[in-house]
């Protein structure tokens, strides 16, 4: 329902839309949906959505792997675009008062900020993410550097 009834929002606000995980183990149907609106929303550059339907980063970590075996460039950007090309998380806000991540995006979370909310998924809405992201303005990014 949330395929078929938010994605156009999200493609006029410049939102790219992902779906990440084992898309075999899925409804044909549900595939199809979710392939037709990661295209309609691709030329998102404002913001990219990523949403996990049966992920796990470990797996995907080794099916990266197993897909670099015979190549003979093995860097960190050869390795990323194996896992699918993402860009690096900035924020990760895990919601319903959990503090770990949970085998989620573990290569792509590498250095980003962490925000924990007790608030449940269901209920997180606008003034929870404008809080967020407010928080995390206010951070100083070092990405594995020491503090000044």
């Amino acid at each position: 329902r949330y395929l078929r009834e938010e994605t156009g929002k999200l493609a006029e606000k410049g939102v790219r839309f992902e779906m990440i995980g084992r898309r075999d183990r899925l409804p044909a149907g549900l595939v199809r949906l979710a392939e037709q609106k990661e295209r309609a929303t691709a030329r998102g550059d404002r913001l990219r959505l990523r949403v996990a339907v049966d992920y796990s980063s470990r797996d995907a970590i080794v099916e990266a792997a197993r897909r670099l075996q015979s190549s003979q460039v093995a860097d960190r950007e050869s390795f990323r675009n194996a896992l699918g090309g993402a860009p690096d998380v900035d924020l990760l806000i895990r919601t319903s008062g959990e503090q770990r991540l949970s085998d989620f995006l573990l290569w792509e979370c590498a250095y980003a900020e962490l925000l924990f909310t007790p608030v449940a998924w269901p209920d997180f809405g606008e003034e929870q993410l404008r809080q967020g992201v407010e928080d995390f303005r206010k951070r100083q990014r070092r990405f594995g550097g020491l503090a000044a």
